[in-house]
């Protein structure tokens, strides 16, 4: 086993540095080039997993807000205003990522769903089945529902 596959296998991040010093080198031939195309493809995968946790947070204290009226408050409109603030974050780092935003919407909702339930102790039924937000009014920082 190579030092670099057995870093793989028991060190990840000195793996990790290692790789990159050997890009910068050169050294390709020192790389297992498919464990390398593995881990920038997990990132890109990160990138997409990021906008979609947030967006199940966002999702649930929107539903939050709209079907629990008399409970919203600062803390509320506080995670609304966060989460959006991040999403439009990464969205600038990672501008390909907004085509998937519809997908990772309806992918997110039912965890979302789930959260307000449990957070609000109102029966599923008190939600729609499908998300009736928009992408638009999802990130309008001046939509609350």
């Amino acid at each position: 086993m190579t030092i670099m596959a057995e870093l793989y296998t028991h060190d990840f991040h000195a793996w990790a540095l290692q790789a990159a010093e050997l890009v910068r080198n050169r050294r390709f031939e020192d790389i297992n080039l498919e464990e390398l195309a593995e881990e920038l493809e997990a990132l890109g995968n990160q990138e997409r997993k990021e906008v979609a946790n947030r967006l199940v947070i966002l999702l649930a204290h929107l539903l939050k807000w709209e079907f629990q009226p008399a409970h919203r408050g600062s803390s509320w409109r506080g995670t609304i205003i966060e989460q959006r603030k991040q999403i439009f974050r990464q969205l600038q780092y990672s501008p390909s990522i907004k085509p998937h935003l519809q997908a990772a919407i309806e992918d997110a909702y039912p965890d979302a769903v789930d959260i307000a339930v449990d957070e609000t102790d109102l029966p599923p039924a008190t939600f729609p089945s499908n998300c009736h937000y928009a992408i638009e009014q999802i990130l309008d920082k001046k939509f609350f529902p």
